[in-house]
């Protein structure tokens, strides 16, 4: 079974407002992007460094 979470974005968002970043967690990698520019690019970084940012913003 693979692990795909699709794009979600934070539950604290306004669902009226785009002006936000969306996450997508997969198996191999959590990936970022931003909501008003969906084909603009991600970044994409591994489990462990995503726990430390998260860590780091708290």
């Amino acid at each position: 079974m693979r692990y795909d979470t699709g794009w979600f974005k934070s539950s604290r968002s306004s669902t009226s407002s785009n002006a936000c970043v969306e996450v997508r967690l997969t198996e191999r990698a959590v990936s970022v992007r931003d909501s008003k520019n969906r084909q603009g690019g991600e970044l994409s970084v591994g489990h462990s460094e995503w726990a430390a940012f998260l860590v780091a913003l708290r």
